[in-house]
């Protein structure tokens, strides 16, 4: 009866199994920026592990999203005063990703709950973080919208629902589309396998943003040491101005 008692205890202290994993993998994860950069194309793709037959009950769904790096903004609101326009009120959120996009199998107010959405933050309204310091309009809810329709506007906000295509259940690929207005950083991608609108697995990736060659020196020089990098775009200018002077006269004469 001890041993039975004792074997009992483990099973409960035991951590649970998962019958459903997910094993993902990305197609690169690191891009390279440069002069001639106009955008990127990466491919998330998995499969589910199981340790039994596939159960019963709701389908199972993927959804995917790639973030950016995440910044403080600044929301204002234009209004028409004594006929000129003017900024008169505006809301400060303490973070926005910079890039964030979404591809589900399936609508996703129908295979995320409300609580799960809140605890993960998957949807876009949610990515972004609580508002900083006190907040002087009554509903924030146009400002948030106008961010949100000014970035998708940009390409740098996307939801693209059922753009994850799953194999009998198995096997999945998402193909996301990064624009050439990318911001440098470090980006990440997360991967949920969802059930009855329940998150049951999650998968998380780094991808890193990079500026490179040229780019990338003119990146660290105007960081490091801005008044060098003052000094060589005066002296370039006056060379192209030079330069632009000389072709001019040479087409004159």
């Amino acid at each position: 009866m001890i041993r039975a008692a004792l074997l009992g205890l483990l099973l409960l202290l035991a951590p649970a199994v998962r019958a459903e994993e997910l094993v993902a993998g990305l197609s690169q994860d690191n891009i390279g920026i440069t002069a001639r950069f106009d955008g990127s194309e990466i491919l998330i793709y998995g499969a589910v592990k199981r340790d039994a037959p596939i159960p019963f009950g709701p389908p199972l769904h993927v959804i995917v999203t790639i973030e950016g790096p995440s910044a403080p903004v600044t929301i204002r609101r234009k209004s028409r005063e004594a006929g000129i326009w003017i900024n008169t009120d505006s809301v400060a959120v303490a973070s926005a990703p910079s890039f964030y996009a979404v591809a589900t199998t399936g609508g996703l107010a129908n295979i995320l709950s409300t609580e799960e959405d809140e605890r993960q933050r998957i949807s876009l309204p949610l990515a972004m973080r609580s508002f900083a310091g006190p907040l002087r309009v009554d509903d924030t809810r146009p400002f948030t919208e106008a961010l949100l329709r000014i970035r998708k506007a940009q390409g740098l906000y996307t939801v693209n629902e059922r753009g994850v295509r799953l194999v009998e259940g198995t096997l999945f690929r998402a193909d996301f589309t990064l624009p050439a207005n990318l911001v440098e950083g470090d980006y990440k991608a997360r991967i949920f396998l969802t059930r009855a609108g329940k998150v049951i697995d999650m998968h998380q990736a780094a991808i890193q943003v990079r500026k490179v060659g040229l780019e990338r020196w003119v990146f660290a020089l105007l960081r490091e040491n801005p008044v060098l990098y003052g000094l060589l775009s005066l002296a370039l200018a006056v060379a192209a101005g030079w330069a632009a002077s000389a072709a001019f006269r040479m087409i004159r004469s």
